[in-house]
């Protein structure tokens, strides 16, 4: 788990963190902008099989609004277009907030790496072209008030993916009358994991390398909210290879984590009375069931 810092995007952070601990493969689970800070989950090798499973969850951010102004990005990095005066008290941001609980739409902003013909958003915008998006619809599940002071509002939220922060706080912007922008945003949790697993680049850097291994958590972690199953060493190596188990009595059907002795070898799914390979670690499946049966 990386804690990123401002000004880097997501994918040098990974890069500079795939560097540290010499890996060969890596990839991250979700785009941090360069303006936003916090959680960032790296994985490495054969792990990278299952940042599905965190691209999907739901995230917790803090966000902080600058009330009265609005800017051509929806947050810092972008120039002030509008001014307005802020005459709003606690009630009103509290009433504000309220609106936007449960299943709301959201329009995707231009500033953003959603893709259209292959390309980001973003691209088209900087050309000065404008492309027609379609709203859709998001879930909070949590929005609180933290701080509300002069021009600056602060709020904690947890939401389904998919969610535009930076436009939940123009959106609640402009409920209160005077517009708003994004001046920083730190994410603070993603599915059950938080900050406080979180490392700073610093902390890495400042490492020897048998420490930093010792950061890393187990490929299972991101898959903790399936149930286990476990197999026997003929069971692996047939799933390995591609085949379907038969009939599992007393198993609803869905996906498992699945295991080998108590080592995790990957995903399946169980599906009309049978078990079919999802996602393996094939290299464990096969070894473990080569090591057991001889």
């Amino acid at each position: 788990m990386f804690d990123k810092p401002q000004e880097l995007s997501s994918n040098t952070a990974m890069q500079k963190i795939r560097y540290l601990f010499a890996a060969e493969k890596a990839g991250h689970t979700g785009t941090l902008d360069p303006l936003a800070t916090g959680l960032l989950p790296i994985c490495f090798g054969e792990a990278t099989k299952f940042t599905h499973t965190l691209l999907d969850a739901d995230k917790r951010y803090r966000a902080t609004v600058r009330l009265g102004q609005r800017s051509t990005t929806g947050d810092a990095e972008g120039e002030i277009i509008e001014t307005r005066p802020v005459s709003v008290d606690r009630a009103q941001v509290q009433a504000a907030l309220s609106r936007f609980s449960g299943e709301i739409q959201q329009l995707p902003p231009m500033y953003s790496a959603l893709k259209h013909q292959g390309r980001p958003l973003y691209e088209y915008i900087r050309k000065g072209e404008t492309i027609e998006r379609e709203v859709r619809s998001v879930f909070i599940h949590e929005l609180v008030l933290e701080r509300f002071q002069g021009d600056e509002l602060e709020f904690c939220v947890l939401c389904s993916k998919g969610t535009y922060v930076r436009t939940l706080a123009e959106d609640i912007s402009e409920v209160l009358g005077c517009g708003g922008h994004l001046i920083s945003l730190r994410r603070i949790g993603i599915g059950s994991f938080n900050l406080q697993q979180a490392y700073t680049l610093e902390q890495l850097e400042g490492m020897q390398d048998s420490q930093r291994d010792c950061c890393l958590l187990p490929v299972d972690s991101l898959v903790q909210n399936l149930p286990p199953l476990e197999l026997d060493a003929i069971e692996a190596c047939r799933l390995a290879q591609g085949q379907k188990l038969g009939l599992r009595d007393g198993f609803p059907p869905g996906k498992r984590r699945l295991y080998t002795n108590g080592r995790f070898i990957g995903l399946g799914e169980l599906e009309d009375g049978r078990l079919l390979p999802s996602r393996l670690i094939s290299s464990l499946a096969k070894a473990a069931a080569q090591r057991d049966t001889t």
